[in-house]
Parts: C-alpha cells; structure tokens; sequence
C-alpha cells in the first residue's frame, strides 16, 4: 500500500487535506467545458453531482472517522448529493453497494474496499459504464478499475517514527545503546508489515535498532495486554512506538498500571486521546495515517465528476494516485492537528 518514501512525500505535498480546503484559483473563470477539462477555484459551486460512497462499518474509532470525515466534505458543498451505503466490512456486501450505485447512474464513487481484489471486479465493471471510481486506502488488483487511487502512506508512517526516535536519541543523548521497542498491530496484514518496515529501515540510519517486539490486534484489549508482555520483558526503555492510536487506549492503561513512564512514548494514526495526551505531556509525539482520506476522496471525485482539475496544479486533470504524508504530531504542532483527531 505504499511506494517509495521520496515519491510517496512529493504526492503528499499536493494531498493533503489543507491544501485541498484552501486552493487559490489559477483561473476564475470556469466557463464552459464542453466536455474537457477546467481548473477554477476548488471550492467554487459546479455542476450538480451525484456521489455514492461505502465505507467501513465503524468498529473502530478510525473506521468510523473514514465516513465521517466522507460525510462532512460532502456537506461542504451545495452541488453535492451524496448517497451513503451503510457501513459494512463484509466483501460480498458492499459488491451489492456498488452494483446499486452503478444501476442509479451516480456520478462518481468512493469506497474504502473491504477487500480490495474483492472489489475489483465491480469497480471495473462501474469505470466501464463511465463512472469514476476513487479507491481510497486499500488498492485494487487492478489499477483500471479506479480513476483516482488516494492512500495513507503505511511504509512512511513507519519512516515518520524511526526518523522522529533518531532525532530523540541524538538531542536525548541516549547513545547507541538506547533501548527502543515495538508495539505492532496484526502481523499478518501488509500494512503492519510496510509499518514496522519503515521503522526499522529510519532506526538504521542513526544506528539503531528495535530491541522489544510484539504484536496486538488494533483493539483496546489486545494493546493492553501486547505492552503489559512487553514491560515485563523490558525492565528498563527509552522509547516506545505503538502503531495504532485505538490499541493505544489499552497500552497507555498498561503503562499506567505499571506506573511506567520512564520512556518516550510515540503513538499512530492520529487519535483525539493521543492529542489529548499529548498536551498533558503524557505521550511524546503521534505518527498521523490520515482519517481525513475519504473526505479528500469526496473532494476530488466532486473534481472529477465536474470535469475540474486541482486548481493548484499546473495540470489540468486530477492525478490518478496520491499518497498521502505520514507528518509527526508533537506538542509543538498539536493545534495544527487536533480537529484531525478522531474519538477511539
């Protein structure tokens, strides 16, 4: 789900929420396309279009915040109808979601897929009857079977954390001995893997490593008893990265069962409590993985569907993949990110 940390860094420059909220215009005049494509100011009202999106079903606090931050782009905007599926995280029906949509003629679709080889087939089967498809988080088995590609930047969340704890390190001066631990989510899922990737490969470049390993499941309980294991192994840490802000609620509860806190803690994707820690001073820093990437999804299908480009682009055409940075919330940039963060 990534691709090179250089290049997931220049598409993130022009993906990022923000940017897409306050474009200037390089053309005020939107005029008339007569089928191709124009750039004007984003946010100026277009044709009215028809949006479909299916999301996830809200399991879990950054799930739920994919449809909400989906729902709240769309709302933006009066040339908007959006008609949502009910969250599902079953393949077979949210296939049926998309089929519905095709049989209504929306203009565009949005999906973050259940499965997305799963979801091939149906998304192809919607670019073929001339409906844009804008894939959001997990890829196709196909590039084809969407128009615009939009991801989180799993391998560069990691690269964030690795190169955050190597700046600790060095202004900490805690030597090439310092004791630097894990807490993962499923191993078995690429992302965690991309993730851990990302950390080791930042660690090498100061000369470090990951002493303390293990794994949770991206739930509360299992980030408890993950970090409870790992406290027991490690009598003594510097620094600790967790990769997931909602198994995160367990593991700063097995911190502070232990009444342990002689580490630098650094959290992943961004929650409202890793904000709210961190302006207690209870958390160092967390890793964003963008909630935000159904609603800038939202925004750029509206582009699509209205034959409109990025206005802060010198191309005409949106891009058809972009990936989104991986930037480090601390205490310094806290105000910048907080209405980003989403309720475990």
């Amino acid at each position: 789900m990534s691709m090179p940390r250089k290049a997931a860094l220049a598409c993130a420059a022009l993906a990022t929420t923000g940017l897409l909220a306050s474009c200037t215009s390089n053309s005020t005049d939107s005029g008339d396309s007569g089928g191709s494509t124009t750039v004007s100011s984003n946010d100026d009202p277009g044709e009215n279009v028809v949006i479909g999106f299916s999301g996830p079903q809200a399991s879990h606090g950054w799930m739920a915040a994919i449809n909400r931050f989906a729902e709240e782009a769309a709302a933006q905007y009066d040339d908007v109808d959006l008609r949502v599926a009910e969250g599902t995280n079953d393949p077979s029906t949210q296939v049926s979601h998309i089929e519905t949509f095709i049989n209504d003629r929306v203009d565009a679709i949005v999906l973050l897929p259940t499965d997305g080889a799963a979801l091939t087939q149906v998304a192809t089967q919607a670019m073929e009857a001339g409906i844009p498809v804008i894939n959001v988080d997990r890829e196709f088995s196909d590039d084809a079977a969407a128009r615009l590609t939009l991801l989180g930047d799993n391998y560069g969340m990691g690269v964030s954390a690795g190169e955050y704890a190597c700046g600790l390190i060095a202004e900490h001066n805690l030597g090439d001995d310092a004791v630097i631990a894990e807490i993962a989510g499923i191993d078995s899922l690429p992302l965690t893997q991309e993730r851990s990737q990302g950390f080791a490969d930042a660690l090498a470049t100061c000369g470090q490593d990951v002493d303390n390993r293990v794994a949770a499941e991206f739930t509360v309980d299992s980030g408890e008893r993950a970090a409870s294991n790992l406290l027991q192994a490690a009598p003594e840490i510097d620094i600790i990265w967790n990769h997931d802000d909602d198994q995160g609620v367990g593991v700063k509860a097995a911190f502070d069962n232990a009444e342990r806190d002689e580490f630098f803690f650094i959290g992943g994707a961004g929650s409202a409590n890793a904000m709210r820690w961190i302006e207690a001073g209870e958390m160092e820093a967390t890793v964003i993985y963008p909630a935000t990437q159904a609603g800038d999804g939202i925004k750029l299908a509206r582009l699509i569907a209205q034959n409109r480009g990025m206005s802060d682009l010198v191309q005409i055409e949106v891009p058809r993949r972009i990936v989104l940075d991986a930037p480090v919330v601390t205490a310094d940039n806290l105000d910048q990110y907080t209405p980003m963060g989403f309720e475990s």
